[in-house]
This record gives C-alpha cells, sequence and structure tokens, in this order.
C-alpha cells in the first residue's frame, strides 16, 4: 500500500471532518492493553533490519494454532485441505483486478458459475448468486429483498438469530423504517404459538436460523407453514457445513435461504475476510443482490460465461438499483469453490458426521459434571450451550490458561447465561477428554 504524506493541517482537517479532535478520539475505544504502543524507531534501517522488527513484532499476536478452538457463533475451526491455499496464491487468481463489469475473464466467471451451482445444489434452491461480504450483510439483504417484493415492513424472528447478523441488518437498513419482533422461548428455541399469534397479513417474512445461534435445530417444517399461511416470504439462515447432515432450506420451501460460507475452507483469521451466501427462489430473481452468473456460447458456437440481470446493480440502475452490492468476495468464494469441489458430496457429509458425532460426545460428558448442565434438549448438530457453577469468565481464563479457547460467553451477545460451545472434525478424544477435565475443576 502506498504512503500518502500528510501536514499537520491536513491531518486535523481530516479528524474535525469525521468529528474528533485527535487522532487518540480516533482509537479510544482500543483498549491499552490491546495496543502495540509506539515503534521506537530513532535510526534508519536498512531493509532487512525492518524486516526483522516488524517479524518481532508480529510473533507478539496469539495465533490460533496455538490453541484448541471451540468457538463458534458463526465462525468454525474446520480443516482447511492444502489445495486450497494453494490455488489462492497463484499470480492468476490473487493479483487479479477487483472482477467489474465486461472486463471480468472467463476464467473467473467460470469459477463464479460453479460458485453459484453448487451453492444452489448444497441448499437445494433454486438461484445463488456469486456471494456476498459475510453472513451479516446476506440478511440485510434478505430483509431488504423481501420489502421490495411485497413492500411490507414488519418482521418476525422465530427463534433465535445471530445477533451480530441482527447488528449488520439494523445498520444496513437504517431509514427505512423496517421493525422486527422476536418470537422466542426463554431457551431461545422459536416459539411457535406466539409465531402464529403475531403472524397476521401485515408481516413481509419470518427469519428462522436453523440451526440457531444457540446451536438448537429449529421446527422449520411447521415454521414454513405459519409463514406461507399469510403470504410472508421464509427466509432461512443456514450453516452450510451443516447441510451435509440436516434438511436444506429449499426441502422445506424457504422463499430465500443465506448464510456465512466461512466453513466452506476459509481461515478463521480474526474474524474475516468472510463470505456470504445468498439464494432465493428463481421467481424472486429480479431482485436478488449482487452479481449473477450465466453460461451461454459466443458468436463460434463455444461455450461463453457472462454476467447477466446486471439491470438490478448500482453501475447501471444507480439509485433504482436493488442493492449497492454490484461485486463479490472474488478470492474468498474461489476457496469456497476450491474447498467444495475438494471435498466432494461424501466429504462434506463426513465433516458433518464428524462434527456432529464429537459436538454430542462432549455435550455427554459436560452434563455428567455436577454444577454442569446442557442449556436445553433439543436437537443441535455442532454447537450447543451450557450453564456452568461459576462465572463463565472464570471458565474461559482457565481453560485459555491450558490452551482451549472455551467457546463464547452468551452474556455478551445476547439476554441468555451461559457459555456457546462448537465442535468441528478436528477435535480429537484427547482433546474433548482434556478439555472435560478442566470443566471438572468447576464441578460443584
Amino acid at each position: 500500500m502506498s504512503f500518502v504524506p500528510n501536514t499537520e493541517a491536513e491531518l486535523k482537517e481530516m479528524l474535525q471532518t469525521i468529528g474528533v479532535n485527535s487522532f487518540e478520539d480516533l482509537i479510544k475505544d482500543i483498549p491499552q492493553e490491546a495496543r502495540a504502543g509506539k515503534l521506537e524507531i530513532n535510526d534508519p534501517m536498512s531493509e532487512m533490519e525492518a524486516l526483522k522488527l516488524v517479524n518481532s513484532l508480529a510473533k507478539k499476536n496469539t495465533s490460533n494454532s496455538q490453541f484448541t478452538s471451540f468457538l463458534g457463533g458463526g465462525i468454525y475451526d474446520h480443516y482447511i485441505p492444502s489445495i486450497v491455499g494453494s490455488v489462492l496464491e497463484r499470480p492468476e487468481f490473487k493479483t487479479a483486478y477487483t472482477p467489474y463489469q465486461a472486463e471480468v475473464s472467463q476464467g473467473t466467471l467460470q469459477v463464479m458459475y460453479e460458485f453459484q451451482t453448487m451453492i444452489a445444489r448444497l441448499a437445494d434452491m433454486e438461484i445463488s448468486n456469486a456471494s456476498l461480504y459475510d453472513g451479516g450483510t446476506s440478511l440485510a439483504e434478505a430483509f431488504l429483498m423481501a420489502n421490495a417484493n411485497n413492500k411490507k415492513t414488519k418482521f418476525l424472528i422465530a427463534g433465535t438469530v445471530n445477533p451480530l447478523f441482527l447488528e449488520t441488518t439494523q445498520t444496513i437498513t437504517a431509514g427505512r423504517k423496517l421493525t422486527y419482533e422476536v418470537c422466542a422461548k426463554p431457551d431461545g428455541s422459536a416459539d411457535l404459538d406466539m409465531l402464529r399469534e403475531k403472524m397476521t397479513d401485515e408481516i413481509s417474512a419470518v427469519i428462522v436460523q436453523n440451526p440457531n445461534f444457540l446451536g438448537t435445530i429449529e421446527d422449520v417444517f411447521e415454521i414454513e407453514k405459519i409463514t406461507h399461511s399469510k403470504n410472508a416470504l421464509l427466509v432461512s439462515v443456514f450453516n452450510p457445513i451443516s447441510l451435509g447432515l440436516i434438511v436444506p432450506p429449499g426441502k422445506y420451501n424457504a422463499d430465500i435461504a443465506l448464510g456465512e460460507g466461512q466453513p466452506l475452507g476459509i481461515p478463521v483469521s480474526f474474524g474475516g475476510p468472510v463470505l456470504g451466501l445468498f439464494t432465493c427462489k428463481e421467481k424472486l430473481i429480479r431482485t436478488l443482490p449482487g452479481r449473477i452468473v450465466g453460461m451461454s456460447i459466443d458468436s463460434d458456437n463455444n461455450r461463453a460465461f457472462t454476467l447477466t440481470l446486471q439491470t438490478r446493480e448500482q453501475q447501471i440502475k444507480r439509485e433504482r438499483a436493488t442493492s449497492n452490492i454490484c461485486t463479490n468476495q472474488g478470492l474468498i468464494m474461489l476457496a469456497a469453490t476450491v474447498y467444495m469441489e475438494t471435498m466432494g458430496k461424501q466429504g462434506l457429509i463426513d465433516v458433518a458426521t464428524q462434527s456432529y458425532q464429537k459436538a454430542h460426545y462432549l455435550a455427554s460428558e459436560i452434563a455428567k459434571i455436577p454444577g454442569f448442565s446442557l442449556y436445553n434438549n433439543l436437537p443441535f448438530f455442532n454447537e450447543f450451550a451450557i450453564t456452568t457453577p461459576v462465572d463463565v469468565c472464570e471458565v474461559k481464563e482457565e481453560a485459555e490458561a491450558n490452551g482451549f479457547f472455551a467457546g463464547i460467553n452468551l452474556i455478551k451477545f445476547t439476554d441468555h447465561k451461559g457459555l456457546l460451545i462448537a465442535v468441528t472434525e478436528k477435535r480429537t478424544k484427547q482433546e474433548l477428554d482434556d478439555f472435560v477435565n478442566i470443566l471438572k475443576k468447576f464441578a460443584k
């Protein structure tokens, strides 16, 4: 990245323009202990010396590989085949200009087409776009898409949807006067009686996450009946890996289905970059956000890929576009494509099965510890919530001291108190047993 020097006067003007008086005001929310501090660089350095300094600073970062991770909540520690990184490192992909409009190469368009095809088949939906930014923006676009189709502004949420997705949705849809109510029981699962009561002709769409944020598998078939009884749209939020085992959105007649694509061969990193998945029924295609690649033939009768239905996008329709999204997560989408092609149908089933079985083994062992209990006894896939006999922060600190990321403290994101634990195929029985032994220290 180029370095652009600015004078003190220019810096002051920029800070004032965005409403702060100093650079410190701009970063005040970053805790002091998380800051690297000022670099003590007094004398000029050679390139070799500068690289040594930078590498020494980088080693202070905590590496995810140093810990056994039970973190989830949308981003999961799955194994990534080495071929994924190898393909991403190819210069024709890695250094390509952001794929945009007519100059997109046939190779890039083919990858998009294959990605769309596999995501549509995975979710059992009719149409998929070529990806969005992340799961949160995908949910926001689903709200806007439903509103664009039926002009209604009220939404219902069946059960517990990822709170970060909802925060993103509120930010993106601000000013559109879209409102939602949550129909959930105390354990976080969908309250079907409340959903029936709230379901009126004024509802634009019902949103259900399956499995929900607490890991529970919802009664999506009953939710679909309630939703369509008033001609509202059914929006499903899915974990792509879970579809190796549980029923896909298309099977329960979802109108829009979306999800976070990070589990498909994308590193955990520090929470990004990630990938938005977005699918729908064909009848909604004109208001589908993002890019769609189609296959045709050229003047020589050869197969050709091309961007289609671009009149939906801002580069052509400007303020009348259905979405401000007119590109896709090109490199991250490529990673997901290579991952799915490498794993194949049986590979995805195996990953889902191992994640499911190991999660249930761990849940059963934790439930045996005095003072610990499962948040509910409902079906789950690879993620579940537990209550702890001591403050969750104590459990997390002890686990981290022993090389484990114990999970997510629910109170930071929801009204629920407990620990959200996710298990993937990477976890060994020894790791699961060692984690249980750590929790046993808090038995009461």
